[in-house]
């Protein structure tokens, strides 16, 4: 195992703009559309695939050309030095990326989130007070 993290360079790189179902393709996203998610982070990609038991890496410096603002990518090694794949699962590409876009809306971090933003919503809700009066 050590020798296959020594070849990092080798490794398939992995953006989260490639899952993005907010971005159309000509911007980066390799996906249907409707098999994406809404704006992944480099921290959920990779999450998602340690739990497919994926060997990876996390390069925080990094950015996807074409949008330099985001930062972040994931390194994964689809195949060891022997030419065996590390998840049996998972023989390409472009399965990894559908399968880590299928985890991504379950990741604990954003279910977190998307309570905190209904439960808000609900609060601020306006009482029946101001606008026009009815006669």
């Amino acid at each position: 195992m050590d020798a296959d993290l020594q070849n990092i360079k080798k490794w398939v790189i992995l953006y989260p703009i490639y899952i993005n179902s907010k971005k159309t393709l000509a911007e980066g996203r390799r996906i249907n559309a409707s098999k994406a998610c809404e704006n992944p982070t480099c921290a959920e990609v990779y999450d998602c695939c340690t739990h497919l038991k994926i060997p990876c890496v996390i390069e925080t410096e990094k950015a996807y050309p074409r949008d330099f603002m985001q930062r972040g990518r994931v390194r994964v090694m689809l195949k060891k030095a022997d030419g065996s794949f590390s998840n049996p699962a998972i023989t390409s590409r472009k399965q990894l990326m559908l399968q880590v876009a299928e985890l991504v809306p379950r990741h604990p971090g954003r279910t977190k989130k998307q309570e905190a933003a209904s439960s808000a919503a609900a609060g601020s809700s306006k009482s029946g007070k101001g606008g026009k009066k009815k006669r």
